[in-house]
């Protein structure tokens, strides 16, 4: 394809990559591809970027898939970028014990990146403290809950000053788009989009989408509401007749479209919402069955048990004792 090329610059900007294992393949790539493909753009290289671990030791990704480093993250490390990449399991992958050296190399990048549960990794080091940020829709209740003095939202990424922070692979790609787009112009970053036939439609303000509706948006935009006003009332579930008025449909109507194209009834897609959020929490939090209980919009510890053992074959206690 064609392009316009960027002014050559005398060196690349660094850029280094901090993983920690427990995360996401698509994530990483959504760091670094961009960046690849920006250099293909520019007589010489634009962006240099080494990957690197606390240790230097591999780390494995969610897929199973372990990954060499470049090296250990080094004690003088420097540059226009550091980029702080975690997932799951990021309290055991990198407790704060091992976090000092991450904190004293914060002054020495201009930009600081947490990507996904990156943005636990900046706070648990002392990087941020009273910033704006974001983390993976999952985890911003649980962020905001830990860290009461960061203000924590549901936008696809966040920058505030020089720490930028962004959800989870499609937000952190927008974010790398965002940063090329600052340091090397807006055209290549157009040049890059369309390397991955990307339509970069969404803004940094948008909310991260809990459920990714598809073409539901565009095919049934009533339904697609629906949804999203279900999405948004889990703590405390509306009736589905409530649900239609606010859409301006019958209860026959909504039942109709729901089974068309979800295959269930409004109610049972609710309470399988409902379930999958108490799920994660019981898989990826350390809140009580009862506190995950009123979260998820059950009036009693009980209630949840009964549902929960009915969707999911076990109960929240068994599910939780045998993921430990």
């Amino acid at each position: 394809m064609s392009a316009t090329l960027p002014p050559a610059r005398s060196h690349a900007l660094k850029v280094t990559i901090l993983v920690f294992s427990g995360s996401s393949m698509m994530t990483l790539s959504s760091v670094i591809d961009p960046l690849r493909a920006a250099n293909r753009f520019s007589p010489t290289p634009l962006f240099s970027w080494d990957i690197v671990s606390l240790d230097g030791n591999p780390i494995t990704l969610t897929c199973g898939v372990e990954i060499k480093v470049d090296g250990a993250l080094a004690p003088l490390a420097m540059g226009a970028l550091l980029v702080v990449v975690a997932g799951f399991d990021h309290a055991v992958y990198a407790p704060t014990r091992r976090l000092t050296g991450l904190h004293n190399l914060a002054p020495r990048f201009a930009t600081i990146c947490g990507v996904e549960a990156g943005t636990w990794v900046l706070a648990r080091a002392g990087i941020i403290t009273h910033h704006s940020v974001t983390t993976h829709w999952e985890d911003t209740e649980n962020l905001s809950y830990a860290y009461p003095n960061l203000h924590v939202s549901n936008e696809r990424y966040v920058i505030d000053q020089n720490i930028w922070t962004s959800g989870g692979a499609s937000p952190a790609f927008d974010m790398m788009l965002h940063f090329i787009r600052m340091t090397a112009g807006r055209t290549l970053a157009l040049d890059v989009a369309s390397v991955f036939i990307y339509n970069e439609s969404n803004v940094a303000t948008d909310s991260q989408a809990s459920i990714s509706l598809g073409r539901i948006e565009q095919t049934e935009p009533r339904l697609a509401k629906a949804i999203r006003i279900m999405e948004a009332s889990l703590e405390d579930p509306l009736s589905i007749g409530e649900i239609a008025q606010q859409l301006k449909l019958s209860v026959r109507t909504l039942e109709i479209l729901s089974r068309k194209f979800l295959g269930v009834t409004p109610g049972a897609y609710y309470s399988s919402l409902r379930l999958q959020s108490a799920r994660r929490l019981i898989l990826d939090s350390n809140a009580s069955i009862l506190d995950i209980s009123v979260r998820c919009g059950f009036n009693s510890q009980s209630a949840l048990s009964r549902a929960f053992r009915r969707h999911y074959g076990q109960s929240p206690i068994n599910l939780r004792n045998s993921s430990i």
